[in-house]
């Protein structure tokens, strides 16, 4: 069964990079030794500097990851990983190089068969069907909007309630509304800073001291917190 681990944010306000979810990912991904990190998502700095930065907080719980751009052959690094994280950044770009050198399918297949996934913000909207719940700026145009497709619904990471004095644009409970109006059968997953999605044993459960605001069309917009089911996300006949 597949194991998913999805992170809406790197680091909290006022934390060290990815201090709040390195023991989570530690946990998660056991005695995984080739951990290969996907570093697409990153655009204002280099590859290497963002393997670097993961490296420097990972070291923390014992883990080390290789960047994919460091392979020879991208697929044939993915047949081979223990486990796979994907880093946040633009998602368009992640998605754009992702389809550049035909990974979607073999991750999708190795993730299938049970190999650990860890994804952060962009990385975890890849876990989606698409990438259209995500908060970026289409900086570049990807083959398609097709991400990983390894869970049913949608996740909007970095989810806010917050409407900022002077603001008359849309908030982005209303973007996820227009979301929902022409994708009216797909839940959607708010997920607040602080907070993760954990998937295994074909289970699904929130982590985080935040709570989760889920958005269907036809249903009243609902929390759920830590502790809580979240199985029906996982529900293909909603």
């Amino acid at each position: 069964m597949m194991k998913l681990l999805l992170i809406s944010n790197s680091t909290n306000a006022g934390e060290a990079y990815l201090s709040f979810p390195r023991q989570n990912i530690k946990n998660f991904v056991g005695t995984a030794k080739n951990i290969v990190f996907i570093p697409f998502a990153a655009v204002t700095f280099s590859y290497d500097a963002y393997e670097e930065k993961v490296n420097e907080s990972l070291e923390k719980v014992g883990l080390q990851v290789k960047g994919i751009h460091r392979f020879e052959d991208p697929k044939e690094a993915i047949k081979n990983a223990d486990a796979v994280i994907t880093g946040g950044g633009n998602t368009f770009r992640l998605v754009q190089m992702l389809h550049h050198y035909k990974l979607i399918k073999p991750l999708r297949k190795k993730i299938k068969k049970g190999m650990p996934y860890v994804g952060w913000s962009a990385g975890s909207n890849i876990a989606c069907p698409t990438l259209k719940t995500t908060n970026d700026m289409p900086i570049v145009e990807p083959k398609s909007f097709e991400t990983l497709n390894l869970v049913p619904f949608q996740i909007n990471p970095h989810y806010l309630d917050a409407n900022p004095d002077g603001h008359a644009g849309e908030t982005r409970e209303q973007r996820i509304q227009e979301f929902m109006a022409v994708n009216p059968d797909t839940y959607v997953a708010g997920l607040r800073e602080g907070t993760m999605l954990k998937m295994e044993d074909g289970k699904i459960g929130l982590i985080g001291n935040r709570t989760c605001r889920i958005f269907k069309q036809g249903l009243a917009t609902f929390e759920i917190s830590e502790g809580e089911t979240c199985d029906f996300l996982l529900d293909t006949h909603a």
